[in-house]
């Protein structure tokens, strides 16, 4: 009968002791898990940080682009990169070669000239905004206007109208030349570019 005692209390201890450990490994398994877990978080906020830095500004974008070597031309004839890669934010609306091939014959060629280097920062700085408006931002603040008209004022203090016909985003120019605004939000460290099929003219 003793016997029967000491048999049943030995195995309770035992089941008891296998059960803490059983506890004490949990404990320990979901210690790892968290710290495994904070690790993981760590990583994913360096590596946005790090893709942060390594996003491109807005003048390795356009120079990223085959469709605007002719705007790099001219930004970089009128001495323009430094301010593309500066901290901004910037809005470019970017013409692409076509939007170029549209002006009268011998236009670009003009402006490329180092005596029109003024004249040709005033156009290039006619498609810059000041701040970041993505394609969403655009078309709500043409939206928000009873006459579903927004004038956006550029860098160097002129006025292109956005409307939305057909559903695309049009623009139009003092001289009343109109664009379309075509490829939208090649988001850059410090702001976007939105691609345009005719070139903007401030007068």
């Amino acid at each position: 009968m003793k016997l029967n005692k000491l048999v049943m209390l030995a195995l309770v201890s035992l089941f008891t002791f296998a059960s803490c450990q059983d506890e004490k490994k949990d404990k320990e398994n979901e210690i790892e898990m968290n710290e495994n877990e904070m690790d993981a978080n760590e990583t994913s906020m360096e590596a946005e940080k790090e893709a942060e830095k390594t996003e491109m500004n807005l003048a390795q974008i356009t120079m990223n682009s085959n469709k605007h070597t002719t705007l790099v031309s001219a930004v970089q004839g009128a001495g323009m990169v430094a301010k593309l890669e500066s901290e901004g934010p910037f809005t470019i609306f970017a013409p692409t070669n076509e939007a170029f091939n549209k002006l009268p014959k011998g236009t670009v060629e003009s402006l490329m000239k180092p005596e029109s280097k003024e004249k040709l920062e005033g156009v290039l700085s006619y498609h810059i905004i000041p701040g970041e408006v993505d394609s969403k931002k655009l078309v709500d603040l043409i939206n928000s206007n009873e006459n579903k008209k927004y004038t956006i004022v550029t860098a160097n203090d002129g006025k292109i109208d956005a409307t939305i016909e057909d559903g695309k985003v049009m623009l139009t120019d003092a001289k009343g030349n109109k664009a379309t605004v075509t490829d939208v939000d090649m988001k850059g460290s410090n702001g976007y570019v939105h691609s345009i099929d005719a070139v903007l003219m401030r007068k």
